[in-house]
């Protein structure tokens, strides 16, 4: 029998609030994160709204000399993993080091310091490039710089799966500790790239809601009237531990990792494939790996991102996964409130659904008015809704066709 990964410590960041509690109450009080655009001027832009992250303060957690040297997503990533090692209590040093790893990824990574550089480099020329622009920019530096501030010797990897990155990195590291190769992981993904570039070239795609005039509002999963996603920023990061060492030295067990699945569509680089193939898969793997029958789900989380076609096809993958089930089964979008944090968007939705299995409460769907006649499922509209919930599924969908999924469950679900 593999051995059991626990969730210890959970971390998040995001438009709603910085730390776990702000984001919960965010989520629960069905409160968006979405606005008009204040990183940068885009008048004129076809698309000028976004959820940032507010009042977050690089310093506080690194200090002015070592922020400097980074941008943001991996500033949201020390800062998120600070949070849950803390929570988790574990203490790492000479003793357990080489046992205690670190996987945290990042969709697209440091794309505004990219063009920062670029900038300065055309404008000024090579000498005002800044030393730190290549480790402060590349993806694998949220775990570099996790595990040289926590001490971390074991296994230090990242992912970049675009959307489904950071529900890649907790599976992934899932893995390693099943297999022996870690007793603790560090795990989950950041992403800050609310910048000229980056909203151009999404928007370019049509990929954006362009609700330039009611922001809030601009984020509505399976509402007839959906444009788009809303860009977010952010990160979810949690402390992963085998469940006999989290138990020996009294951690606090939040939740356990039932099972874990990946799949590719081998479809379109942007596009979904039209039957649903791939996340149909992703969910099957993820049950057979949790050793569970479908109508044991409580809830799931969904990806969820407001795009037309996207929302379709998930609700079709779960009508065929779910069968009768899925009549009954809710299922609700949490980027309504966040917006669609790219590559940290399935770590922090994996922290949302270990929340709704902690708290016995499911987060709304706001914006959804008049669901399309496709999308017929219980999508927890307007209002969170108090429920038991024993077992939580997130999927985490990404371009180039390739798919996540978790299940998580209560900590006293398995003795």
């Amino acid at each position: 029998m593999s051995r059991r990964v626990v969730v210890t410590g959970l971390g998040l960041i995001s438009p709603l609030g910085i730390g776990t509690d702000n984001n919960w109450a965010g989520l629960v009080e069905g409160r968006s994160g979405a606005g008009p655009i204040t990183r940068y001027d885009p008048t004129g832009n076809s698309v000028q709204i976004a959820a940032e992250v507010e009042g977050f303060d690089p310093n506080a957690y690194l200090g002015p000399k070592e922020a400097k040297k980074f941008d943001l997503f991996v500033h949201y990533a020390v800062a998120a993993a600070d949070m849950a090692v803390e929570q988790s209590g574990l203490t790492i040093d000479d003793s357990n080091s080489d046992r205690v790893g670190v996987v945290i990824g990042a969709g697209i990574g440091g794309l505004p310091l990219i063009a920062r550089m670029h900038s300065a480099l055309v404008d000024k020329g090579p000498r005002r490039v800044s030393p730190f622009f290549i480790p402060g920019a590349i993806i694998n530096m949220c775990s570099g710089v996790v595990s040289i501030r926590h001490g971390a010797k074991g296994p230090n990897s990242a992912t970049c799966t675009a959307c489904s990155t950071s529900a890649h990195a907790i599976g992934d590291a899932t893995l390693y500790i099943r297999h022996g190769y870690a007793d603790a992981i560090i795990a989950g993904g950041s992403e800050a790239v609310i910048s000229p570039l980056a909203i151009a070239g999404f928007a370019s795609m049509r990929a954006l809601s362009t609700r330039n005039d009611d922001p809030e509002h601009a984020s509505r999963p399976w509402d007839k009237d959906r444009d788009g996603f809303v860009m977010g920023e952010g990160a979810g990061v949690v402390m992963l531990e085998e469940l006999e060492h989290a138990r020996k030295r009294g951690a606090p067990i939040l939740g356990e990792i039932l099972g874990f699945g990946m799949s590719g569509d081998a479809y379109h680089i942007s596009a979904p494939a039209e039957d649903a193939d791939g996340a149909i898969r992703v969910m099957r793997l993820a049950l057979k790996d949790a050793q569970i029958d479908p109508d044991k789900v409580d809830y799931i989380n969904a990806h969820g991102t407001s795009t037309p076609a996207g929302d379709r096809i998930e609700t079709l993958a779960v009508k065929k996964v779910f069968g009768d089930h899925a009549k009954n089964l809710p299922v609700s979008s949490t980027k309504s409130m966040t917006g669609h944090l790219l590559g940290a968007a399935g770590g922090f939705e994996f922290g949302v659904s270990l929340l709704s299995v902690l708290n016995n409460i499911i987060p709304p769907t706001i914006n959804l008015e008049e669901p399309d006649e496709e999308n017929d499922l219980d999508y927890v509209p307007g209002e969170a809704r108090e429920t038991p919930v024993e077992i939580a599924l997130t999927n985490s969908f990404g371009f180039g066709g390739t798919n996540a999924c978790l299940v998580v469950g209560k900590p006293d679900l398995k003795k």
